[in-house]
């Protein structure tokens, strides 16, 4: 079983949040449907059933403010330069340049409109 089961990243601005990640991972985001009124709006990453690595979904919460906290999701990609190519014309920052992490591959972390931190890991 993974670990991780499920992740949330909570933004402030959906619209801005839903294009940005939209734009950096070039793929589409999908709506959940809300199970209850105090439910957030959700946009679900695509996911496999089945296959590697843990779906999740961006996050509006009344209440729940996004940026500062301790959460770091890694997206896994062919090649992190072509998503950190991609952050600062969709709004974000890139922190950390495209850099080796020994035997395991590389990775690029960077924040999000909202200033959410977020890492991408490719094996090139």
């Amino acid at each position: 079983m993974n670990m991780v089961g499920w992740f949330e990243i909570y933004v402030n601005d959906l619209e801005k949040a839903k294009a940005f990640y939209q734009t950096v991972l070039a793929k589409e985001l999908s709506q959940l449907p809300a199970f209850s009124d105090n439910m957030p709006e959700m946009w679900a990453f695509p996911w496999t059933d089945g296959e590697m690595g843990a779906p999740g979904a961006i996050c509006k919460m009344q209440g729940v403010d996004a940026g500062g906290n301790s959460t770091m999701v890694y997206f896994n990609c062919k090649d992190c330069a072509e998503e950190e190519s991609r952050i600062e014309g969709a709004g974000g920052k890139v922190v950390c340049s495209k850099m080796q992490i020994g035997e395991f591959g590389f990775i690029v972390v960077a924040s999000d409109p909202d200033g959410n931190m977020i890492g991408f890991h490719s094996e090139q």
